[in-house]
Formats: structure tokens, C-alpha cells, sequence
């Protein structure tokens, strides 16, 4: 499998945890955080993103409650955390630079860093790799969701 495998021209990293339905992504991390943020679809059905609010540091989230809220010209939401757990960090640059979500969903564009209080049970309900572009398939084909677009200076 590639690196960065596409479904239709929207980025899937790999090596990433996926809730397709509710299109955010968890990487684990070495220091046993867990790393969150939108994926490719999300911010592609958001259009640009023009401000994103974060959750404080040292709020406790259960798995599925609002770790941020975005906005952008055509859309207010809440970013959903898929683990449960204290939010340890948050990207800093999303108040200023919201955009980055547009351009960087994956890299600069992350959301927050949670320490998980129940991570292997969470993991167990999120895809990863051929089952994760799968579901992503059978989602975007269902909901009618247009191809993935990506704004000048987009990085997988």
C-alpha cells in the first residue's frame, strides 16, 4: 500500500487511525499521546477554513465528544475526538492560522494531543489501511460526496 493512498483524489495517510463518518484521524504517538485532527475529506467538504476554536488544555473528553469547533464560509462544526482522554497539547497555530487545516491536515494542521485513558478499546473502533480507503469508498459513493479538492499549497 502506498504511503499516501488516495480515494477520490483525497488523501488517506497509512499510517493513520480513521473514523470515516466523522472524518478525523488518531496517530499514536511514542510517548503513548495520541495525535488528532481532520482529514483530507473533512476539510475539502468544510471549504476554507476561516477560524478554529480549541478545547483547553487539561480538559477530559470522553471518545466522540468536541476536542474543536470550526468554521468556515459554509460550515460550523465540532471536530470530534476518537479516544477518550485529557488534552495534553493543542496546535497553537490554528488561532491565527486556521487555514492550516486546509493545507496541512496531516502535518501542521493537527488538532490536539490527548494522553487516552482507554486507548486499545478506542483503536478497536477506528479503521487503518485497506480497511479505512474502503470505508472511505463506500462513504463518499453513498453521501454523494464530490472528489477531494485542494487549495495552492496543500501537503499530504
Amino acid at each position: 500500500m502506498a504511503e499516501h493512498p488516495t480515494v477520490r483524489n483525497c488523501v488517506l495517510p497509512a499510517d493513520l487511525y480513521y473514523v470515516p463518518e466523522d472524518h478525523i484521524w488518531a496517530r499514536t504517538n511514542a510517548d503513548g499521546t495520541v495525535t488528532i485532527g481532520m482529514t483530507d475529506v473533512a476539510q475539502s467538504l468544510a471549504g476554507a477554513i476561516i477560524h478554529a476554536h480549541l478545547k483547553k488544555v487539561g480538559t477530559k473528553r470522553e471518545r466522540a465528544k468536541p476536542v474543536a469547533t470550526v468554521e468556515s464560509g459554509k460550515w460550523v462544526g465540532p471536530v470530534k475526538t476518537p479516544v477518550a482522554g485529557e488534552i495534553v497539547e493543542i496546535n497553537p497555530r490554528l488561532e491565527t492560522e486556521a487555514s492550516l487545516l486546509n493545507k496541512s491536515p496531516y502535518k501542521d494542521g493537527w488538532i490536539a494531543r490527548l494522553k487516552p485513558v482507554s486507548l486499545e478499546a478506542d483503536l478497536a473502533l477506528m479503521l487503518k489501511g485497506e480497511a479505512a480507503l474502503e470505508a472511505y469508498k463506500k462513504l463518499m459513493d453513498e453521501k454523494k460526496l464530490n472528489d477531494c479538492i485542494h487549495c495552492e499549497g496543500y501537503e499530504a
